[in-house]
C-alpha cells in the first residue's frame, strides 16, 4: 500500500469509542484513513451513494442492522467491499455473511486481523480498479488499432482457432476477395499452398495451446483462383473484441538466396557501429522474456551498462573518434559475456544485457563486466584510455514483470551506481527486499536499545510562542537518534520501537532528560516549561509516575513546568489507563494534554471523559487554516469550546504569517513552527 494513499473508510458502529479504535488501529499500523461514520440509516444511505468511499466496516447494531447495511451497499451499484466485525468466526457466520454480500469477516478485539484484512481488501480493490482502467484503455487501444489496420497497406487478418474473424482491405485484395463476408469464418488453411498444409496444421495446434507464435513463417500462399505465390507470415498475439486471437500479417516475398536473406535479416537486427543488437530488437527480446515469466515463472536478469565520465572522455579522444570508442566498449562487453547472453546498444553510449538465471548469476555477470572494464586499456586510434563502468540492473521475476517497471528500476539502480562514484554495480532483487527490511528492523532495534543505555538519543527543542502575551518560556522537546552521525527523527524509528515494545523505555528516557534540562534552566534562573510527548505505554504502570515524582524532587523543578502530551486517538483507545495516569500526575502539578486534537470522528466526546490542561490542534487543520472553509470553522469551534472549559490551545507546524494571523483571530493561545523558529539543539529563543 502506498504510504501517501488514504483509504476513505465508512464505519457503521453505534459506539463511537469502537469506531475510534478501528481508526486508531489502522493508523498505528501505517494505514492512512479518512473516516466517515453515519449516525443513522438516512446518513448511511447518503454517504454510500454520494460520498467517495473505498471500504465499509460494519458492526451489527439495533440502529443499523447488517441486513440494512448490506442492502444499502448493494443498492449503490459500486465496487464497495463490506467488512463485518464479529465476535467469533464459525461456519454459520461465514455462510451468512459471505452469502449476504460481505467480502470478509473481521474479529473484534484482534487488531492484527483488522489490519491484514483491510490491507488485503484494499489491495484487491486497487487491483480491480486498475484492471477496469486497463480494460477501458485496451478497448480504446483496440478501437484505434482496428482503425489503423483498416487503413493499412499491409495485409492483416485476425485468426481465432484457425478461422478468420477480421481482415482488412489489403488482405482481401491480396487473395482476390471482394468483401470480408467471403472470408469470414474461413480457415486459414484454405489460403495455404498444398505442400505446406501439414506443417501449418501443427503451427495452428501450437497456437491454440497458447504457445508463442514464431516471429515469421515462410510458405506458399494460395490465391482465390488457385494460383500460389511466395509469402512471409508474421504473427503476434492479440485480442479482438475482448477475445484472444492471433494477428497475422501476410507479405509477398521475393525469392532470394536463403543465405543472403538470412544475412539481410541479421543486418536489420544489428547496430551498425557496435555489431550488437539494436534497441528495437532487444526490446522485443525483453518483452518475450517478460511474457515467459508470466507464463511459466522463469527468471531473467536485465542490466544497463554505462561508461563513467563519458563527457570527459570525449575531449581526450576527439569527437571524430566517438564511434570508435563506443565500438571498443561494445567489443569488451561482447568478449566478457557468455554466448547465450543477449547484448544490445541501448543508447548513444550505453549497453543493455538480458540473461536467463537467478539473482546470483545476474550479479556475477555484472561484477565480471565491471572488472573487465576496470582492468582493460582501450585503444582508440592512436590513443589509449582507461574506462570504468557503472552497472544498474534488476532481477526480472513474478514480483517485477513488466517492461516499464524493469526499465524504471534498472535506471534507478544505474543512477545510484553513478552517484556512488562509478565503477559500481547496483542490482535490485525483489526477493531480497523482504530480507533487507528484516535486517533494517533488526538494526534499528539494536540501535534503539544501545541508545537507551548510551548516548545515542539526544533532545532538540522548539520554542512555543504565546499569542496572548503570556510571559515565560515554553519549549517542546523533540527526540532524535544518532545513526552513524546522522540525526534521525522519530518518524524513522518509533513504529519499529512500538512493534518491539520499546516505547515505554523511550518515554522514560525522554522524560528523565527533559526534567534534567528543566533543572539546569531553573538553576540558571530561567523558569522554563517543556512539552514532552509520551505514549500509552506510560499510562499502564506506575513506573512513569514514580520517575516523574523522583526526578522533579531531585532537580528541584516545580511540577507545572512539565507539560505531558499524548495523541487524542491513543487516549481514546486507552481511556481508562489515561484517566488513571492523569489522576496520578495532576497532584504533582504536571499538566497533561492532547495532541492531534480534531483528527478523530468525535473529538469533543473525549472531553467528557478526560479533562486535559491543553489541546494541540491537529496539524492537518493548521495546514489548511489559510483557506476559508471547514478547517477555519473547526479551529474556531475547538478554541471556543476549550476557552469555555478553561483549556489552553496550541497549534504546531505554523509556517507563514497568514496562518499565524488566522490562528490569532481564532483565539489560539500558543503557536509553534518554522515561522516562529525551527527545531534546534539550543534553547536560546528570545521570548521577549
Amino acid at each position: 500500500m502506498q504510504k501517501d494513499t488514504a483509504i476513505r473508510l465508512l464505519i457503521v458502529d453505534d459506539r463511537v469509542e469502537d469506531a475510534e479504535a478501528i481508526v486508531s488501529t489502522l493508523r498505528n499500523g501505517g494505514i492512512a484513513v479518512r473516516p466517515l461514520r453515519p449516525q443513522n440509516a438516512a446518513e448511511l444511505a447518503h454517504m454510500v451513494t454520494s460520498q467517495a468511499v473505498d471500504l465499509v466496516v460494519a458492526v451489527d447494531s439495533a440502529a443499523m442492522p447488517l441486513d440494512q447495511v448490506r442492502a444499502q451497499v448493494a443498492a449503490s451499484g459500486k465496487d464497495l467491499p463490506l467488512l463485518l466485525m464479529v465476535d467469533r468466526i464459525d461456519e454459520a457466520a461465514v455462510l451468512g455473511a459471505l452469502g449476504g454480500g460481505a467480502r470478509a469477516l473481521v474479529l473484534k478485539h484482534r487488531p492484527e486481523h483488522l489490519l491484514e484484512t483491510v490491507r488485503r481488501e484494499w489491495a484487491d480493490l486497487d487491483a480491480r480498479r486498475g484492471l477496469r482502467r486497463l480494460e477501458a484503455q485496451l478497448r480504446e487501444t483496440e478501437r484505434r488499432c482496428d482503425s489503423l489496420i483498416a487503413s493499412s497497406r499491409d495485409p492483416v487478418a485476425y485468426i481465432h482457432e484457425g478461422m478468420h474473424i477480421r481482415a482488412n482491405d489489403a488482405y482481401l485484395e491480396m487473395f482476390g476477395f471482394e468483401a470480408f463476408d467471403e472470408v469470414e469464418g474461413m480457415s486459414l488453411l484454405d489460403l495455404v499452398g498444398p505442400q505446406h498444409i501439414d506443417g501449418f496444421k501443427q503451427l495452428l495446434k501450437s497456437l491454440s495451446k497458447g504457445e508463442p507464435p514464431p516471429p515469421e513463417y515462410l510458405m506458399e500462399a494460395r490465391h482465390v483462383d488457385g494460383s500460389t505465390f511466395p509469402a512471409k507470415l508474421e504473427f503476434a498475439t492479440a485480442t479482438y473484441e475482448g477475445e484472444p486471437c492471433v494477428q497475422v500479417v501476410f507479405r509477398r516475398r521475393e525469392e532470394l538466396d536463403p543465405e543472403l536473406a538470412r544475412e539481410v535479416e541479421e543486418l536489420r537486427r544489428r547496430d551498425q557501429v557496435t555489431g550488437l543488437l539494436n534497441r528495437p530488437t532487444f526490446m522485443h527480446l525483453l518483452e518475450d522474456a517478460v511474457a515467459a515469466v508470466g507464463r511459466d515463472g522463469g527468471q531473467y536478469g536485465f542490466l544497463l551498462v554505462e561508461p563513467d565520465h563519458y563527457a570527459r572522455l570525449l575531449p581526450d579522444i576527439g569527437l571524430d573518434s566517438a564511434d570508435a570508442l563506443v565500438a571498443a566498449l561494445a567489443e569488451r562487453v561482447r568478449s566478457t559475456i557468455d554466448a547465450n547472453v543477449k547484448a544490445a546498444r541501448f543508447g548513444e553510449h550505453s549497453f543493455a544485457l538480458l540473461l536467463e538465471g537467478n539473482h546470483a548469476r545476474t550479479r556475477a555477470a555484472a561484477d565480471a563486466l565491471r572488472d573487465a572494464f576496470a582492468t582493460h586499456v582501450f585503444s582508440v586510434g592512436a590513443r589509449s584510455v582507461t574506462v570504468t563502468a557503472s552497472i544498474g540492473g534488476v532481477q526480472v521475476g513474478e514480483k517485477i514483470a513488466s517492461v516499464p517497471q524493469i526499465l524504471s528500476r534498472a535506471n534507478q539502480c544505474l543512477g545510484a551506481a553513478v552517484e556512488l562514484g562509478g565503477n559500481t554495480v547496483q542490482v535490485f532483487d525483489p526477493g531480497a527486499a523482504d530480507r533487507a527490511e528484516e535486517e533494517r528492523v533488526a538494526l534499528w532495534v539494536t540501535r534503539i536499545r544501545e541508545a537507551l543505555v548510551g548516548e545515542g538519543f539526544v533532545l532538540h527543542y522548539q520554542p512555543v510562542m504565546s499569542l496572548q502575551g503570556e510571559p515565560g518560556e515554553l519549549y517542546e522537546a523533540h527526540l532524535r537518534v544518532d545513526a552513524n552521525g546522522e540525526l534521525v527523527t522519530p518518524s524513522g524509528f518509533l513504529g519499529i520501537a512500538e512493534e518491539h515494545g520499546l516505547l515505554g523505555e523511550i518515554d522514560l528516557w525522554v522524560v528523565r532528560h527533559a526534567i534534567a534540562m528543566l533543572g539546569e534552566r531553573e538553576r540558571a534562573g530561567r523558569q522554563t516549561r517543556m512539552l514532552v510527548r509520551i505514549s500509552p505505554a506510560s499510562f499502564a504502570s506506575t513506573t512513569m509516575v514514580d520517575l516523574i515524582r523522583k526526578e522533579l524532587a531531585a532537580h528541584g523543578v516545580p511540577g507545572e513546568r512539565l507539560w505531558l502530551e499524548a495523541p487524542e486517538a491513543k487516549v481514546f483507545t486507552h481511556l481508562r489507563n489515561a484517566q488513571q495516569f492523569l489522576a496520578a500526575v495532576s497532584p504533582l502539578g504536571c499538566r497533561v494534554g492532547l495532541e492531534q486534537f480534531g483528527s478523530g470522528l468525535d473529538s469533543f466526546q473525549l472531553l467528557a471523559h478526560f479533562k486535559p490542561s491543553f489541546l494541540k490542534i491537529d496539524p492537518g487543520l493548521t495546514a489548511e487554516i489559510g483557506r476559508p472553509g471547514e478547517a477555519q470553522d473547526k479551529v474556531r469551534e475547538i478554541t471556543a469550546r476549550a476557552r469555555d472549559e478553561g483549556i489552553a490551545t496550541l497549534a504546531e507546524d505554523v509556517d507563514d504569517a497568514q496562518a499565524m494571523s488566522q490562528l490569532f483571530s481564532a483565539g489560539v493561545d500558543y503557536v509553534a513552527g518554522g515561522f516562529v523558529a525551527p527545531v534546534g539543539a539550543a534553547m536560546n529563543f528570545d521570548f521577549s
